[in-house]
C-alpha cells in the first residue's frame, strides 16, 4: 500500500516545514524560502509565516505538496523495545530473575547542563505518572546529574559497580552529542568494562538504531519513561545470567 502526506486531502501529499534562513525578514526572503523548498522537489509551495528572529535571521512555515509515497508494506522495525514491563512487573522480574538489587547510574554528560531527560528517568517522581527509577524497590538509582564528564561518570559507576550506565544528551546542535557518545563507548571499552555493564543512551534526537550504531546496547528518545529503559536493563541482565 502506498501512503502519502496528509494536509486536507487523504494522500494529498502536503508537507509542513519550519526552518531558519540568514537574511533579514521582507518580501525578498519569503520568496528565498519559497524557492528552497520549490529546489527540494516539491510543488504549489506557499510561505504560511515568517517572522525576523534578529537583523540577519528570519523563521519561516512554509507548506509544499509532493507526489512521492512510501510502500507501507516495506517498512519493517524492530518492535521488541515496544515491549515494556510495569513498575511493579519490573521489581518483581528482578526480584525472580536476577535475585539482587541492580545498579544504575546515570548523568547528562559534556558540557551538556539539561536534566531534563535523566530526571525524567531517575528521580523518584518521575515525569507525567511514570515512577523514576530511585523510586524503584529493587534498582539501588544514582543521578550524577549534569555537565559530568565521560570519565567522572565512568569512574563514579566502577566505584559502585554499576549494573548499567545511562547517558543523557539534550544539546545535539553540530552534533556534539554523537562526538561525545562516541568518546564515551571508547573510554568505557579502555577501562575494560564494556563486556559486564549495559550502556544505554537516551535524549530527543536518540534512537536504537544510532545509539546501537555508535556502540551502545540501546538508545530511547522521546516518549520513554522509566520502565521503557528499565525492562530494557533488566531483560538484559537475565539473558546474559542465562548464558
Amino acid at each position: 500500500m502506498i501512503i502519502k502526506p496528509y494536509g486536507d486531502t487523504l494522500n494529498d501529499g502536503a508537507v509542513q516545514f519550519s526552518f531558519t534562513l540568514p537574511v533579514s525578514a521582507g518580501l525578498r526572503a519569503d520568496e528565498a524560502a519559497k524557492q528552497f523548498v520549490i529546489g527540494l522537489g516539491f510543488n504549489e509551495c506557499e510561505v504560511c509565516f515568517s517572522k525576523s528572529l534578529s537583523e540577519n535571521f528570519t523563521f519561516f512555515v512554509v507548506y509544499g505538496k509532493t507526489d512521492k509515497g512510501i510502500n507501507w508494506d516495506n517498512i519493517k522495525v524492530d518492535e521488541t523495545a515496544s515491549e515494556f514491563m510495569d513498575f511493579y512487573e519490573i521489581n518483581d522480574f528482578i526480584k525472580e530473575k536476577i535475585g539482587r538489587k541492580i545498579v544504575v547510574v546515570g548523568a547528562c554528560t559534556g558540557f551538556d547542563a539539561h536534566t531534563v531527560g535523566i530526571d525524567a528517568i531517575m528521580n523518584m517522581k518521575g515525569y507525567d505518572h511514570h515512577y523514576g527509577l530511585e523510586r524503584y524497590p529493587m534498582v539501588e538509582a544514582y543521578n550524577l546529574g549534569a555537565q559530568v564528564s565521560n570519565e567522572k561518570l565512568i569512574e563514579f559507576a566502577k566505584k559502585v559497580n554499576a549494573d548499567a550506565i545511562l547517558v543523557s544528551q539534550i544539546v545535539t546542535q553540530k552534533d556534539v552529542h554523537i562526538q561525545n557518545l562516541t568518546e564515551f563507548v571508547e573510554m568505557v571499552e579502555a577501562e575494560k568494562i564494556r563486556e559486564k555493564t549495559i550502556i544505554v543512551a537516551g535524549g530527543p534526537r536518540i534512537n536504537a538504531k544510532l545509539a546501537m550504531e555508535l556502540g551502545f546496547d540501546m538508545g530511547f528518545g522521546k516518549g520513554c519513561f522509566a520502565e521503557h529503559v528499565a525492562t530494557f536493563i533488566v531483560k538484559k541482565m537475565a539473558e546474559r545470567q542465562e548464558k
